[in-house]
């Protein structure tokens, strides 16, 4: 017998093992718990997506980041929002998933501190945050100046041909 019909008899029975032993872990896939996001900073929303083996009943979801709620069903999920207070502490928080046919599920859940004082106003980077004081005067000052030397130097130049053309003809 070839090595070719013994791997191809061998792989046999490994494909079909494969094939039914392969069945029982997706089951335990349908009983799930997410946390979106996973990093939260205390203070904020958590979005919670779930699932059970059938997803038509309300199911509990609790963490010592947020209490406990109720995912109900949502769009073939179990779908809820918690608020993680602003007094949690940092650290990394366990989110388990109870079904009512007994199944349940858990994710992580970290939890940073609250950033502090946030900006009230940006950041001073163009004309207006940069230039001190109200500009408006000088701008209208510097162009009446401007427009009353146009006038002046207009004026000259009318002046001086003026006398050229009567020169001229004289």
């Amino acid at each position: 017998m070839s090595s070719r019909h013994r791997a191809l008899l061998l792989a046999g029975p490994v494909v079909l093992a494969g094939i039914l032993l392969g069945g029982a872990p997706a089951r335990a896939a349908d009983v799930f718990v997410q946390a979106n996001p996973s990093t939260v900073e205390a203070g904020f929303m958590v979005g919670i997506k779930a699932s059970c083996r059938t997803n038509t009943q309300p199911a509990t979801v609790e963490s010592p980041a947020f209490g406990s709620v109720t995912v109900q069903p949502q769009a073939g999920f179990l779908t809820a929002v918690a608020t993680v207070p602003q007094t949690t502490r940092a650290d990394t928080y366990r989110v388990r998933l109870s079904c009512p046919d007994g199944g349940n599920a858990s994710t992580r859940l970290m939890v940073v501190g609250t950033g502090g004082a946030w900006p009230q106003k940006g950041p001073a980077a163009g004309f207006g945050g940069t230039a001190g004081d109200d500009p408006g005067r000088v701008l209208v000052t510097g162009g009446l100046a401007t427009t009353g030397l146009g006038v002046l130097l207009g004026l000259v130049a009318l002046r001086r041909r003026r006398r050229a053309g009567a020169a001229g003809r004289g």
